[in-house]
């Protein structure tokens, strides 16, 4: 019998998660701070939950979804929070990217309950987490993950057990800051590549073809030429990220010489766009200051998942 869930915060990739969760017929009853979100899922027979408590209370699984460790931690603390509703038995389960420190205090406080903590942070896309092909990393104790693998693998297609509470956030953050480095060298790339004369169409396929390819590239850069911009995720999240895993170097005596300047260029970008800007329009710094226009015909505005919903599976680590 499948577990019941609770679903918190279903912005552009929690609500996608959750219609994983409803399209494969678990229990699900959600919640946002925008009751209106929530219509579709509601229409589709999940329930709308009251409060964070009373979802604790009546679900076997309540996941949170949400902006910030700010964010996550008022949900859990505050007045009718998740941590009042929780007992033994059952398990919190956070999607987000957050602050590994953070969510091991949280952790703390679930385990103090009964209930047991997991993070299961996401990667590879809005596009990915609609079909439920998205990868997960979770880490949790290994029972814990035993009794979640059902459930993360019908939310996602590769999923990694990546250690103790507080693992996979700082695995998250990691692959979060390749990728941001990855997209500031392909802005670099695309306008140093149109300055130079080179048509863009054929620049994209010259990446796509060589050893400078990567997801970024076949994701990001084809709705930068497009000119939507369009991969669901802002400059606010990004600065978040990339500042979270700065902070985790500093933490750990690691001087690093780029993480630095990319916050400076994302804080800019914020200041200069608005932090809710999507976060490829970086590359506005660059065409403003060149005066080029980095768009090409034949891509598309958003990225789809044009691989079927398959069953998820655990990736196991080579040793």
């Amino acid at each position: 019998m499948k577990p019941s869930v609770g679903f918190i915060g279903l912005g552009n990739v929690g609500g996608k998660l959750s219609g994983s969760l409803l399209r494969n017929g678990f229990d699900l009853t959600v919640r946002d701070l925008n009751r209106e979100i929530a219509e579709p899922f509601l229409a589709q027979g999940a329930k709308w939950g009251e409060s964070p408590k009373a979802m604790a209370e009546q679900v076997d699984i309540i996941i949170t979804c949400l902006p910030s460790p700010a964010a996550c931690a008022a949900v859990l603390e505050g007045e009718d929070g998740i941590l009042a509703g929780l007992s033994e038995g059952k398990v919190w389960a956070e999607m987000s990217t957050t602050d590994e420190s953070e969510v091991r205090r949280l952790g703390e406080l679930v385990k103090a309950t009964g209930a047991e903590p997991v993070e299961c942070p996401v990667s590879g896309g809005c596009h990915r987490a609609a079909t439920g092909n998205i990868a997960i990393f979770a880490g949790c104790e290994r029972k814990t993950f035993e009794r979640m693998l059902p459930v993360l693998t019908t939310l996602g297609r590769r999923v990694l057990h990546t250690g103790d509470l507080g693992t996979a956030s700082t695995l998250k953050v990691m692959t979060n800051y390749l990728a941001t480095a990855n997209l500031l060298t392909l802005c670099e790339a695309l306008v140093t590549s149109k300055a130079a004369g080179m048509d863009l169409n054929t620049t994209y396929e010259a990446i796509r073809i060589s050893s400078g390819n990567s997801f970024v590239h076949e994701t990001e850069s084809q709705v930068i030429l497009n000119g939507s911009r369009d991969i669901s995720f802002t400059m606010d999240l990004v600065s978040k990220d990339i500042g979270l895993f700065h902070e985790i170097a500093k933490r750990n005596n690691v001087d690093l010489e780029i993480a630095p300047l990319m916050c400076e260029i994302f804080k800019d970008g914020e200041k200069r766009y608005g932090p809710r800007e999507l976060s490829p329009n970086i590359i506005k710094r660059l065409e403003e200051a060149t005066g080029l226009d980095i768009r090409a015909p034949g891509f598309p505005a958003e990225m789809f998942d044009d691989e079927p919903e398959e069953p998820g599976y655990e990736v196991i680590p080579k040793r």
